[in-house]
């Protein structure tokens, strides 16, 4: 089955791709490219994914570079491989050759580029890393190794969307505690339930720290089971576990 990646003009000439579930080698409830080692697929089905995505991006397996992730604002700054698993939730090179990586089902993966420094980032950006500072931190450290905020391109990629993103009472009173004006990101549910508009609060977030240029790309994580994967879907599903997607950036 041929892949299907989704990539923006905002972020070339860097290699890059939101990778959706088509052109794998795993079945079942992970039918298609699951990347996620940290899901209950056959580990051989997982490798030959993971490769498949290192040839598109041109690089060996090994460069495909993540890090443990754990919701937080963590960023690590990479010049090689990492020898021992690192817990964070985004990455930031200038080192050519190597493909920074973040798994998602649901939670938005951002992709980050200043092509005049030649520095890229990748993050992990759910609601909690959002809210605690992860895409400013992936700027921070991108700015440390060389880049100008103002000349970063930020995209996020294939994202719950509001629509399909209900939330309980103390979601909402979880961020109205940190600014009142975040109201504006939820709207109304059924009885006490509100929808929340993860992507645009990552836009958001972006703007306000000063970015160049930020975008979401539009695709609904759970609205298309054909082309991603979701853990809320798979939640209303009863389904035991669920793939991970993989989204990449390389110089």
């Amino acid at each position: 089955m041929t892949m299907d990646i989704l990539t923006h003009e905002a972020l070339a000439p860097f290699r890059h791709g939101f990778f959706t579930r088509k052109g794998g080698a795993s079945s079942g409830i992970f039918s298609g490219l699951n990347c996620g080692h940290g899901s209950s697929d056959q580990t051989e089905a997982v490798a030959i994914n993971r490769e498949r995505v290192a040839r598109t991006l041109g690089v060996e397996p090994g460069a495909l570079i993540g890090v443990h992730q754990v919701h937080s604002a963590d960023v690590v700054t990479v010049t090689g491989p990492l020898v021992t698993p690192v817990r964070a939730d985004a990455l930031v090179t200038a080192a050519p050759g190597l493909a920074l990586t973040v798994l998602t089902a649901d939670c938005g993966p951002v992709l980050f580029a200043d092509t005049k420094a030649g520095v890229v980032g990748a993050a992990h950006a759910g609601w909690r890393g959002a809210l605690s500072g992860v895409l400013e931190a992936v700027l921070n450290a991108m700015e440390a190794a060389g880049a100008n905020r103002a000349d970063t391109t930020a995209v996020i990629g294939p994202t719950i969307s509001q629509k399909n993103y209900e939330v309980g009472p103390e979601f909402l009173d979880g961020f109205l505690a940190e600014d009142p004006a975040y109201a504006r990101f939820f709207s109304g549910g059924t009885g006490d339930r509100a929808h929340f508009d993860l992507p645009s609060f990552g836009l958001h977030r972006l703007r306000s720290a000063g970015i160049g240029h930020a975008e979401w790309i539009g695709h609904c994580t759970y609205a298309n089971p054909e082309l991603f994967f979701s853990y809320r879907r798979s939640v209303h599903r009863h389904e035991a576990d669920y793939g991970r997607l993989i989204s990449a950036i390389r110089i």
